[in-house]
This record gives structure tokens, C-alpha cells and sequence, in this order.
């Protein structure tokens, strides 16, 4: 597969971010518009009642993932990710477990991110929905 033309951008004198860009510039001819992904297991029924805050980060990290690659896609050619969380404290303690679900789905790969603490998703139980943008060579 064509590598997609990928450049993270840091302004002079900016330390690196942890685990995203600050932006990134990517030359592609398709892009690809990922719907908000929950953590349930391969897309299917609802979220597990009582799963854990890391399980769902890697199920829907997981469902982006598939999604895109159903589109054509690999990992590496996504530049944006947006998640939404219910408990932002549960985010910043579920670091290892979130970044053990990155690794398995991301690699090394750092696009640009938001990360937004919300009132509600969707489904009762789910407490990440994460969505993402792609540019496709």
C-alpha cells in the first residue's frame, strides 16, 4: 500500500506532546470520516455493563481500527482522533492500560488528538466513544 504524504507539526520552541500531534499535515487523494466508535467487543451489542474504563478505551480504539481498514485504510494514515470520555479522572488512571491498547492498535503512530469529557454517550454503560479521520493515498 502507497505511504500517505505525513508530517506532525511542532512549533519551534514547543516541548513534544505526549501520545499525539499537535497538528499534522497529510497529502492524500481519499480521506476517510470515522463514526464515533464505543468500547464493546468487535462492534457488536452494547457496551458490557461494569466493563472497565481501560477495556472500553482498547474496544473502541479496536473498532476504529477495523473500520478502517474495511475502508481501505491502515493505522499509520490516521491524522485526527477525538474521544470522548464520561469520567476524565478514570482517563488520567487508566494510563497503562491505555497506552498497552494504543501500542496494539497505533504503534508509535501520533496523530493529532482531542480528548473531551462528556455528560453521557449514547449507550448507559459506555464511558469512551472515540472517532477519527484518515487520509488515504
Amino acid at each position: 500500500m502507497p505511504e500517505t504524504d505525513y508530517k506532525t507539526v511542532l512549533p519551534e520552541g514547543w516541548t513534544r506532546p505526549r501520545g499525539f500531534a499537535h497538528a499534522v499535515v497529510a497529502g492524500g487523494t481519499r480521506s476517510v470520516r470515522i463514526s464515533g466508535q464505543l468500547g464493546k467487543q468487535n462492534g457488536q451489542g452494547e457496551v458490557a455493563a461494569g466493563s472497565d474504563f481501560g477495556t472500553q478505551w482498547r474496544y473502541a480504539m479496536e473498532n476504529l481500527v477495523t473500520v478502517l481498514k474495511a475502508a481501505g485504510g491502515e493505522p499509520k494514515q490516521i491524522v485526527m482522533l477525538r474521544a470522548y470520555v464520561t469520567d476524565i479522572n478514570a482517563f488520567k488512571t487508566s494510563g497503562p492500560a491505555i497506552g498497552e491498547a494504543w501500542g496494539a492498535t497505533l504503534g508509535k503512530h501520533f496523530p493529532a488528538m482531542t480528548l473531551v469529557q462528556v455528560s453521557a454517550l449514547i449507550d448507559p454503560h459506555a464511558r469512551v466513544e472515540i472517532e477519527g479521520e484518515a487520509i488515504l493515498p
